[in-house]
């Protein structure tokens, strides 16, 4: 089954055309790294999958459900609340992390399932504290924001995803921000969600990571998905010549 499906998309800011006509679909259970040079789209497609941007055209199913439609060469988005049951599918992780500052670390977990989902406090409660295990910080649930190093609160923004149950992960970047050493860190986390079978999406840079964790490499450039495929094909033998240039540059 696809958790995503999206359908000849196409999106521009003002006259710069940022997404010329991309399909991707992603299976339950599937993680795909998505890799490409700045300004190649793929910020943009994530950020159009997640509904923060409007596409011009094209469709966007999750779950089999049409939740984007097209019509006469324009997309049609349903009402705020469909949308809003749309977003219950996916938890979207932000390269800065965009924890509210005046909240505990438990309190920016919690809050969007207890508040939003209007589920039991304390069965919540539990629960982040078996997230924040997980991503290997138990011991932070009473600290704020500003109290924590990049890869700690990056750490929370993942349990924070988590938390709300979604049927798939988004990252745009998640190592962006981090040195390398909390890098490797953030890494394990998500070689661990992986081996989970949670569905992600990832935006990297991080080409080793990619290989090591990925199902399927997405190579974008201009606007375009130039080449997919197993990671072994894409990274260590790409057929297409963008791709080679693209790797070469960073000596892969």
């Amino acid at each position: 089954m696809n958790v995503l499906e999206m359908d000849n998309i196409k999106k521009s800011f003002g006259s710069k055309v940022v997404l010329k006509d991309i399909t991707l679909k992603v299976k339950k259970g599937e993680v795909v790294s998505i890799i490409g040079p700045s300004g190649s789209g793929k910020s943009t497609l994530l950020r159009c999958a997640t509904f923060l941007e409007h596409i011009d055209n094209g469709e966007i199913s999750y779950t089999g459900k049409k939740i984007v439609t097209s019509n006469a060469g324009s997309a049609v988005y349903p009402h705020k609340k469909e949308l809003q049951q749309a977003c219950s599918n996916f938890g979207l992780v932000f390269q800065n992390f965009n924890l509210f500052p005046h909240f505990s670390v438990m309190k920016n977990i919690s809050d969007a399932p207890v508040v939003i989902q209007k589920r039991n406090k304390e069965e919540v409660y539990k629960e982040v504290r078996e997230l924040l295990k997980k991503v290997g910080i138990e011991d932070k649930e009473n600290a704020y924001p500003c109290e924590l190093s990049g890869g700690q609160q990056q750490r929370v923004a993942i349990a924070r995803a988590l938390a709300l149950k979604p049927k798939m992960l988004y990252f745009d970047e998640p190592t962006s921000a981090l040195d390398p050493e909390i890098t490797a860190e953030i890494l394990r986390v998500l070689k661990s969600l992986a081996a989970e079978k949670m569905t992600m999406v990832i935006v990297t840079h991080e080409i080793d990571f990619a290989r090591a964790v990925s199902d399927r490499v997405v190579f974008m450039d201009g606007g375009i998905i130039i080449e997919e495929g197993k990671p072994e094909d894409v990274i260590d033998n790409p057929g297409n010549e963008r791709t080679k240039a693209f790797l070469k540059k960073l000596h892969i």
